[in-house]
Protein backbone atom coordinates (compact mmCIF):
# COMPACT_ATOMS: atom_id res chain seq x y z
CA UNK A 1 0.00 0.00 0.00
CA UNK A 2 3.14 2.34 0.90
CA UNK A 3 4.01 2.12 -2.91
CA UNK A 4 0.82 3.91 -4.14
CA UNK A 5 -0.51 5.50 -1.06
CA UNK A 6 1.03 8.95 -2.50
CA UNK A 7 -1.21 8.73 -5.40
CA UNK A 8 -3.90 9.92 -3.25
CA UNK A 9 -3.93 13.64 -2.51
CA UNK A 10 -6.15 13.60 0.14
CA UNK A 11 -6.17 11.12 3.33
CA UNK A 12 -10.16 9.88 3.05
CA UNK A 13 -9.57 8.57 -0.46
CA UNK A 14 -5.71 6.87 0.52
CA UNK A 15 -7.67 5.21 3.75
CA UNK A 16 -10.31 4.22 1.82
CA UNK A 17 -8.48 2.90 -0.90
CA UNK A 18 -6.51 0.62 1.89
CA UNK A 19 -9.57 -0.14 3.24
CA UNK A 20 -10.70 -1.45 0.55
CA UNK A 21 -7.47 -3.54 -0.84
CA UNK A 22 -7.46 -5.06 2.55
CA UNK A 23 -11.81 -5.69 2.00
CA UNK A 24 -10.60 -7.76 -0.97
CA UNK A 25 -8.44 -9.76 0.86
CA UNK A 26 -10.88 -10.73 3.77
CA UNK A 27 -12.99 -13.49 3.77
CA UNK A 28 -16.43 -12.20 2.73
CA UNK A 29 -18.58 -13.75 0.23
CA UNK A 30 -19.42 -11.09 -2.34
CA UNK A 31 -17.00 -8.10 -2.68
CA UNK A 32 -18.75 -4.99 -3.74
CA UNK A 33 -19.04 -1.72 -2.05
CA UNK A 34 -21.06 -2.07 0.29
CA UNK A 35 -19.68 -5.19 1.98
CA UNK A 36 -16.02 -3.59 1.67
CA UNK A 37 -17.38 -0.69 3.04
CA UNK A 38 -18.94 -2.41 5.97
CA UNK A 39 -15.70 -4.62 6.40
CA UNK A 40 -14.14 -1.39 6.68
CA UNK A 41 -15.83 -0.34 9.71
CA UNK A 42 -17.54 2.64 7.57
CA UNK A 43 -21.75 3.64 8.17
CA UNK A 44 -22.74 3.88 4.80
CA UNK A 45 -20.99 2.86 1.10
CA UNK A 46 -20.28 6.61 0.10
CA UNK A 47 -16.64 6.27 0.49
CA UNK A 48 -15.96 3.14 -1.02
CA UNK A 49 -18.27 4.13 -4.08
CA UNK A 50 -16.77 7.51 -4.13
CA UNK A 51 -13.07 6.02 -4.18
CA UNK A 52 -14.36 4.24 -7.41
CA UNK A 53 -16.64 6.87 -9.25
CA UNK A 54 -15.47 10.70 -8.03
CA UNK A 55 -12.33 10.69 -5.88
CA UNK A 56 -9.39 12.50 -8.04
CA UNK A 57 -6.19 9.58 -8.92
CA UNK A 58 -5.03 8.02 -11.52
CA UNK A 59 -5.66 3.87 -11.81
CA UNK A 60 -2.80 3.51 -14.13
CA UNK A 61 -0.66 4.99 -12.64
CA UNK A 62 -1.26 2.69 -9.26
CA UNK A 63 -0.91 0.08 -11.79
CA UNK A 64 2.40 1.07 -12.59
CA UNK A 65 3.16 1.13 -8.87
CA UNK A 66 1.87 -2.70 -8.52
CA UNK A 67 3.78 -4.02 -11.26
CA UNK A 68 6.99 -2.07 -10.23
CA UNK A 69 6.69 -4.08 -6.81
CA UNK A 70 5.78 -6.69 -8.62
CA UNK A 71 8.94 -6.98 -10.49
CA UNK A 72 11.30 -5.46 -7.39
CA UNK A 73 9.66 -8.92 -5.44
CA UNK A 74 8.96 -11.32 -8.39
CA UNK A 75 11.64 -10.06 -11.75
CA UNK A 76 14.29 -12.34 -13.14
CA UNK A 77 16.02 -12.06 -16.39
CA UNK A 78 14.40 -15.14 -18.28
CA UNK A 79 10.89 -13.63 -16.98
CA UNK A 80 7.59 -14.81 -19.25
CA UNK A 81 5.05 -11.94 -20.14
CA UNK A 82 1.60 -13.67 -20.85
CA UNK A 83 -1.47 -12.91 -22.41
CA UNK A 84 -5.23 -14.09 -21.73
CA UNK A 85 -8.67 -12.68 -21.60
CA UNK A 86 -11.39 -13.34 -19.38
CA UNK A 87 -15.38 -12.96 -19.40
CA UNK A 88 -17.79 -11.73 -16.58
CA UNK A 89 -21.45 -12.81 -17.28
CA UNK A 90 -23.53 -9.33 -16.78
CA UNK A 91 -27.03 -8.52 -17.56
CA UNK A 92 -28.50 -4.95 -19.10
CA UNK A 93 -26.07 -3.22 -22.15
CA UNK A 94 -24.85 -0.21 -20.04
CA UNK A 95 -22.29 -1.51 -18.04
CA UNK A 96 -19.31 -0.50 -20.08
CA UNK A 97 -17.94 -2.98 -22.93
CA UNK A 98 -21.26 -5.39 -22.33
CA UNK A 99 -22.69 -6.95 -25.43
CA UNK A 100 -23.77 -10.65 -26.10
CA UNK A 101 -20.01 -12.48 -27.42
CA UNK A 102 -17.79 -15.41 -26.80
CA UNK A 103 -16.28 -15.91 -23.74
CA UNK A 104 -14.37 -18.80 -21.93
CA UNK A 105 -15.69 -17.71 -18.74
CA UNK A 106 -19.11 -19.31 -19.67
CA UNK A 107 -17.45 -21.72 -23.62
CA UNK A 108 -20.21 -19.92 -25.57
CA UNK A 109 -21.81 -17.19 -26.77
CA UNK A 110 -23.10 -15.07 -23.87
CA UNK A 111 -24.73 -11.08 -22.87
CA UNK A 112 -20.77 -10.40 -21.10
CA UNK A 113 -17.99 -7.61 -20.56
CA UNK A 114 -14.55 -9.05 -21.66
CA UNK A 115 -11.28 -8.15 -20.07
CA UNK A 116 -7.57 -8.28 -21.52
CA UNK A 117 -4.80 -8.96 -18.76
CA UNK A 118 -0.97 -9.58 -18.55
CA UNK A 119 0.74 -11.67 -16.34
CA UNK A 120 4.31 -11.70 -15.30
CA UNK A 121 5.50 -15.02 -14.55
CA UNK A 122 9.50 -16.20 -13.15
CA UNK A 123 10.66 -19.03 -11.36
CA UNK A 124 9.55 -16.64 -8.44
CA UNK A 125 6.15 -16.84 -8.90
CA UNK A 126 3.58 -15.29 -10.86
CA UNK A 127 0.52 -12.29 -11.06
CA UNK A 128 -1.31 -10.25 -12.93
CA UNK A 129 0.39 -7.10 -13.58
CA UNK A 130 -1.87 -5.10 -16.12
CA UNK A 131 -5.51 -5.03 -17.53
CA UNK A 132 -7.88 -3.73 -20.48
CA UNK A 133 -11.23 -3.64 -20.76
CA UNK A 134 -12.27 -4.78 -24.45
CA UNK A 135 -14.86 -2.32 -26.21
CA UNK A 136 -16.48 -4.23 -29.43
CA UNK A 137 -17.66 -2.20 -32.55
CA UNK A 138 -21.08 -1.58 -31.24
CA UNK A 139 -20.33 0.65 -28.48
CA UNK A 140 -16.86 2.41 -30.11
CA UNK A 141 -19.12 3.24 -33.01
CA UNK A 142 -22.26 4.57 -30.31
CA UNK A 143 -20.47 7.99 -29.08
CA UNK A 144 -23.59 8.61 -27.25
CA UNK A 145 -23.17 5.13 -25.05
CA UNK A 146 -19.64 5.58 -24.42
CA UNK A 147 -20.05 9.26 -22.92
CA UNK A 148 -23.22 7.96 -20.93
CA UNK A 149 -20.48 5.08 -19.86
CA UNK A 150 -17.72 7.67 -19.18
CA UNK A 151 -15.41 6.27 -22.23
CA UNK A 152 -12.86 8.66 -23.00
CA UNK A 153 -13.30 10.78 -26.17
CA UNK A 154 -9.89 9.58 -27.53
CA UNK A 155 -10.52 5.38 -26.80
CA UNK A 156 -10.97 3.66 -30.66
CA UNK A 157 -11.55 0.81 -31.38
CA UNK A 158 -8.76 -2.09 -30.67
CA UNK A 159 -8.90 -5.90 -31.24
CA UNK A 160 -7.79 -8.07 -28.43
CA UNK A 161 -4.51 -8.48 -29.73
CA UNK A 162 -3.99 -4.67 -30.27
CA UNK A 163 -4.84 -4.31 -26.36
CA UNK A 164 -1.94 -7.51 -25.71
CA UNK A 165 0.51 -5.45 -27.58
CA UNK A 166 -0.31 -2.64 -26.12
CA UNK A 167 0.13 -3.97 -22.84
CA UNK A 168 3.25 -6.00 -23.38
CA UNK A 169 5.03 -2.86 -25.25
CA UNK A 170 4.11 -0.93 -22.04
CA UNK A 171 6.08 -3.49 -20.11
CA UNK A 172 9.17 -3.44 -22.17
CA UNK A 173 8.98 0.46 -22.37
CA UNK A 174 8.61 0.12 -18.20
CA UNK A 175 11.94 -2.15 -18.47
CA UNK A 176 10.21 -4.98 -16.73
CA UNK A 177 12.86 -7.94 -16.64
CA UNK A 178 11.00 -10.54 -19.69
CA UNK A 179 12.32 -12.74 -22.67
CA UNK A 180 9.74 -14.58 -23.87
CA UNK A 181 5.87 -13.95 -24.41
CA UNK A 182 3.06 -17.18 -24.45
CA UNK A 183 -0.73 -16.53 -25.13
CA UNK A 184 -3.42 -18.80 -26.20
CA UNK A 185 -4.50 -19.22 -30.14
CA UNK A 186 -6.92 -16.57 -29.82
CA UNK A 187 -3.59 -14.46 -29.71
CA UNK A 188 -1.25 -16.32 -31.23
CA UNK A 189 -2.75 -17.20 -34.51
CA UNK A 190 -2.34 -13.03 -35.31
CA UNK A 191 0.26 -12.28 -37.37
CA UNK A 192 0.77 -8.85 -36.20
CA UNK A 193 1.06 -9.44 -32.69
CA UNK A 194 4.06 -11.98 -33.42
CA UNK A 195 5.72 -9.20 -35.47
CA UNK A 196 5.25 -6.92 -32.89
CA UNK A 197 6.88 -9.38 -30.18
CA UNK A 198 10.07 -9.35 -32.91
CA UNK A 199 10.38 -5.87 -33.17
CA UNK A 200 10.34 -6.03 -29.34
CA UNK A 201 13.34 -8.72 -29.14
CA UNK A 202 10.80 -10.94 -27.17
CA UNK A 203 11.42 -14.84 -27.63
CA UNK A 204 7.90 -16.07 -28.01
CA UNK A 205 5.71 -19.29 -27.81
CA UNK A 206 2.45 -18.87 -29.14
CA UNK A 207 -0.48 -21.57 -29.42
CA UNK A 208 -2.16 -21.43 -32.56
CA UNK A 209 -5.22 -23.61 -34.21
CA UNK A 210 -4.91 -26.49 -35.83
CA UNK A 211 -6.00 -25.42 -38.93
CA UNK A 212 -3.20 -22.54 -39.30
CA UNK A 213 -0.97 -22.75 -41.94
CA UNK A 214 2.47 -23.06 -41.17
CA UNK A 215 5.07 -21.60 -43.41
CA UNK A 216 7.77 -24.59 -44.67
CA UNK A 217 10.22 -25.00 -46.34
CA UNK A 218 11.60 -21.48 -45.50
CA UNK A 219 7.89 -20.48 -46.33
CA UNK A 220 8.08 -22.01 -49.85
CA UNK A 221 5.15 -23.44 -48.77
CA UNK A 222 2.26 -23.48 -46.33
CA UNK A 223 0.40 -26.22 -45.09
CA UNK A 224 -1.69 -26.81 -42.36
CA UNK A 225 -0.62 -27.81 -38.65
CA UNK A 226 -3.09 -30.67 -37.59
CA UNK A 227 -1.83 -32.31 -41.25
CA UNK A 228 1.92 -31.50 -40.94
CA UNK A 229 1.28 -33.18 -37.24
CA UNK A 230 -0.14 -36.55 -39.11
CA UNK A 231 2.90 -36.79 -41.58
CA UNK A 232 5.58 -36.85 -38.46
CA UNK A 233 7.55 -39.84 -37.68
CA UNK A 234 7.42 -41.90 -33.91
CA UNK A 235 11.00 -40.85 -33.54
CA UNK A 236 10.09 -37.11 -34.07
CA UNK A 237 8.66 -37.33 -30.55
CA UNK A 238 9.99 -37.11 -26.88
CA UNK A 239 8.27 -36.99 -23.89
CA UNK A 240 9.31 -33.85 -21.85
CA UNK A 241 7.75 -32.47 -18.89
CA UNK A 242 5.81 -29.11 -19.27
CA UNK A 243 6.48 -28.01 -15.79
CA UNK A 244 4.93 -29.16 -12.16
CA UNK A 245 1.11 -29.65 -11.85
CA UNK A 246 -1.22 -30.47 -9.57
CA UNK A 247 -0.25 -34.46 -9.61
CA UNK A 248 3.11 -33.98 -10.34
CA UNK A 249 5.16 -33.19 -13.59
CA UNK A 250 2.81 -32.85 -16.61
CA UNK A 251 4.77 -35.08 -19.15
CA UNK A 252 3.38 -34.75 -22.86
CA UNK A 253 5.17 -36.12 -26.05
CA UNK A 254 6.50 -33.01 -27.77
CA UNK A 255 7.81 -32.39 -31.92
CA UNK A 256 9.90 -30.04 -32.58
CA UNK A 257 10.20 -28.55 -36.25
CA UNK A 258 13.09 -25.97 -37.34
CA UNK A 259 12.75 -25.77 -40.91
CA UNK A 260 9.52 -22.79 -40.34
CA UNK A 261 9.34 -19.77 -42.34
CA UNK A 262 8.29 -16.37 -41.12
CA UNK A 263 4.86 -14.42 -42.07
CA UNK A 264 6.08 -11.91 -44.73
CA UNK A 265 9.21 -10.97 -42.48
CA UNK A 266 12.03 -14.01 -43.12
CA UNK A 267 14.96 -12.06 -42.35
CA UNK A 268 14.17 -10.85 -39.14
CA UNK A 269 17.71 -12.62 -37.94
CA UNK A 270 15.94 -14.48 -35.63
CA UNK A 271 15.40 -18.48 -35.18
CA UNK A 272 11.57 -19.72 -36.33
CA UNK A 273 10.27 -22.92 -35.08
CA UNK A 274 6.86 -25.18 -34.74
CA UNK A 275 6.44 -27.12 -31.37
CA UNK A 276 3.20 -29.71 -31.42
CA UNK A 277 2.18 -31.49 -27.90
CA UNK A 278 0.75 -34.24 -28.13
CA UNK A 279 -1.18 -35.49 -24.83
CA UNK A 280 0.18 -39.13 -24.18
CA UNK A 281 -3.31 -40.57 -23.04
CA UNK A 282 -5.85 -38.81 -25.20
CA UNK A 283 -3.39 -38.59 -28.27
CA UNK A 284 -5.01 -34.80 -28.51
CA UNK A 285 -2.67 -32.05 -30.18
CA UNK A 286 -1.64 -28.20 -29.42
CA UNK A 287 -0.01 -26.46 -32.02
CA UNK A 288 3.35 -23.51 -30.96
CA UNK A 289 4.22 -20.81 -33.26
CA UNK A 290 7.78 -19.70 -31.59
CA UNK A 291 10.70 -17.79 -32.23
CA UNK A 292 13.82 -16.85 -30.28
CA UNK A 293 16.22 -13.84 -31.19
CA UNK A 294 18.74 -16.66 -30.68
CA UNK A 295 19.94 -20.04 -30.60
CA UNK A 296 17.26 -22.00 -28.21
CA UNK A 297 17.03 -25.44 -26.87
CA UNK A 298 13.40 -27.06 -27.23
CA UNK A 299 13.78 -27.49 -23.24
CA UNK A 300 12.99 -23.82 -23.13
CA UNK A 301 10.53 -23.86 -25.58
CA UNK A 302 8.83 -26.86 -23.79
CA UNK A 303 9.12 -24.59 -20.57
CA UNK A 304 7.61 -21.77 -21.75
CA UNK A 305 4.64 -23.51 -23.39
CA UNK A 306 3.65 -24.65 -19.34
CA UNK A 307 4.36 -20.97 -18.31
CA UNK A 308 1.42 -19.96 -19.84
CA UNK A 309 -1.20 -21.84 -17.64
CA UNK A 310 0.10 -19.35 -15.10
CA UNK A 311 -2.21 -17.39 -16.67
CA UNK A 312 -5.26 -18.95 -15.85
CA UNK A 313 -4.19 -19.50 -12.35
CA UNK A 314 -3.98 -15.95 -11.81
CA UNK A 315 -7.49 -15.96 -13.02
CA UNK A 316 -8.28 -18.64 -11.08
CA UNK A 317 -6.93 -16.74 -7.64
CA UNK A 318 -7.87 -13.08 -8.99
CA UNK A 319 -11.67 -14.27 -8.73
CA UNK A 320 -11.66 -17.07 -6.26
CA UNK A 321 -9.82 -15.52 -3.30
CA UNK A 322 -9.86 -11.22 -4.28
CA UNK A 323 -13.16 -10.79 -6.40
CA UNK A 324 -11.84 -9.51 -9.40
CA UNK A 325 -15.00 -10.38 -11.17
CA UNK A 326 -17.67 -9.47 -8.79
CA UNK A 327 -17.38 -5.45 -9.48
CA UNK A 328 -20.84 -4.29 -9.91
CA UNK A 329 -19.68 -1.17 -11.96
CA UNK A 330 -21.04 0.37 -14.59
CA UNK A 331 -18.75 2.85 -16.02
CA UNK A 332 -15.21 2.51 -17.92
CA UNK A 333 -13.44 4.94 -14.48
CA UNK A 334 -14.68 2.45 -12.53
CA UNK A 335 -13.56 -0.71 -14.08
CA UNK A 336 -9.96 0.19 -14.15
CA UNK A 337 -10.20 1.78 -10.25
CA UNK A 338 -11.76 -1.80 -8.84
CA UNK A 339 -9.71 -4.23 -11.37
CA UNK A 340 -6.52 -2.02 -10.15
CA UNK A 341 -7.26 -2.16 -6.40
CA UNK A 342 -7.56 -6.17 -7.20
CA UNK A 343 -4.73 -6.50 -8.73
CA UNK A 344 -2.73 -4.95 -5.76
CA UNK A 345 -4.61 -7.45 -3.76
CA UNK A 346 -3.56 -10.04 -5.41
CA UNK A 347 -0.36 -9.03 -5.87
CA UNK A 348 0.21 -9.20 -2.25
CA UNK A 349 -0.79 -12.72 -2.11
CA UNK A 350 1.49 -13.96 -4.90
CA UNK A 351 4.10 -11.73 -3.21
CA UNK A 352 3.35 -13.11 0.13
CA UNK A 353 3.52 -17.16 -1.54
CA UNK A 354 6.47 -16.82 -2.99
CA UNK A 355 8.66 -15.23 -0.13
CA UNK A 356 7.14 -17.67 2.44
CA UNK A 357 7.84 -20.72 0.13
CA UNK A 358 11.33 -20.28 -0.28
CA UNK A 359 11.63 -19.70 3.06
CA UNK A 360 9.93 -22.44 4.38
CA UNK A 361 10.96 -25.12 2.41
CA UNK A 362 14.12 -26.10 3.28
CA UNK A 363 12.86 -26.28 7.51
CA UNK A 364 9.34 -28.03 6.76
CA UNK A 365 10.23 -30.39 3.77
CA UNK A 366 7.38 -32.45 4.88
CA UNK A 367 4.56 -29.97 3.91
CA UNK A 368 3.94 -28.84 0.47
CA UNK A 369 4.59 -24.92 0.36
CA UNK A 370 2.41 -22.70 1.43
CA UNK A 371 -0.71 -21.70 -0.89
CA UNK A 372 -2.12 -18.31 -2.18
CA UNK A 373 -5.21 -20.00 -0.21
CA UNK A 374 -3.48 -20.31 2.58
CA UNK A 375 -1.78 -17.11 2.65
CA UNK A 376 -5.12 -15.54 2.05
CA UNK A 377 -6.94 -17.72 5.31
CA UNK A 378 -3.39 -16.76 7.25
CA UNK A 379 -3.73 -13.03 6.52
CA UNK A 380 -7.34 -13.29 7.77
CA UNK A 381 -6.40 -14.67 10.90
CA UNK A 382 -3.51 -12.83 12.16
CA UNK A 383 -3.94 -9.52 10.80
CA UNK A 384 -7.64 -8.65 9.39
CA UNK A 385 -9.44 -7.80 12.34
CA UNK A 386 -13.17 -8.33 11.69
CA UNK A 387 -15.78 -6.29 13.39
CA UNK A 388 -17.82 -8.53 15.78
CA UNK A 389 -19.96 -5.39 17.21
CA UNK A 390 -23.89 -6.60 17.16
CA UNK A 391 -24.64 -2.79 17.10
CA UNK A 392 -22.59 -2.56 14.24
CA UNK A 393 -23.67 -5.61 11.67
CA UNK A 394 -27.74 -4.22 12.79
CA UNK A 395 -27.02 -0.46 11.66
CA UNK A 396 -26.09 -2.00 8.25
CA UNK A 397 -28.90 -3.94 8.35
CA UNK A 398 -31.11 -1.45 8.75
CA UNK A 399 -29.41 0.76 6.23
CA UNK A 400 -29.67 -1.78 3.11
CA UNK A 401 -33.48 -2.74 3.75
CA UNK A 402 -34.08 1.22 3.87
CA UNK A 403 -32.05 1.11 0.56
CA UNK A 404 -33.57 -1.49 -1.00
CA UNK A 405 -36.97 0.07 -0.30
CA UNK A 406 -35.91 3.04 -1.87
CA UNK A 407 -34.89 1.67 -4.79
CA UNK A 408 -38.10 -0.97 -5.15
CA UNK A 409 -40.48 2.42 -4.59
CA UNK A 410 -38.05 4.26 -7.64
CA UNK A 411 -38.30 1.48 -9.62
CA UNK A 412 -42.80 0.64 -9.18
CA UNK A 413 -42.79 4.68 -9.71
CA UNK A 414 -41.00 4.65 -12.75
CA UNK A 415 -42.81 0.89 -14.62
CA UNK A 416 -46.19 3.04 -13.25
CA UNK A 417 -45.35 5.97 -15.42
CA UNK A 418 -44.10 4.31 -18.32
CA UNK A 419 -47.44 2.35 -18.22
CA UNK A 420 -49.90 5.69 -17.89
CA UNK A 421 -48.05 7.10 -20.55
CA UNK A 422 -50.75 7.41 -23.92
Amino acid sequence: MDSFAHRFTRVVPRRAAAGFVTGLLADLAVKTSWQLAEQAGHSRPDKMQRLLYRAKWDADAVRDDVRKVVVDRLGDPDGVLVVDETGDLKKGTHTVGVQRQYTGTAGRIENAQVGVFLAYASLHGHTLIDRRVYLPESWTNDHERCQQAGVPDDIAFATRSQLADDMITAAVQAQVPAKWAAADEAYGNNSKLRAELRKLGLGYVLAVSRDHLLPLDGGKTRRRADLVADDLPATAWTRRSAGAGSKGPRYYDWAWLADVGADGDPDDGGRHSVLIRRNNTTGELAFYRCWAPGPVTLTQLVRIAGIRWTVEESFQAGKGQVGLDQHQVRRWTSWHRFTTLALAALAILAICTAEAGAADEPEHPDMIPLTVNEIRRLINVLLIQATRSVAYRLRWSRWRRRHQARAKRAHYTRRLNLELQP
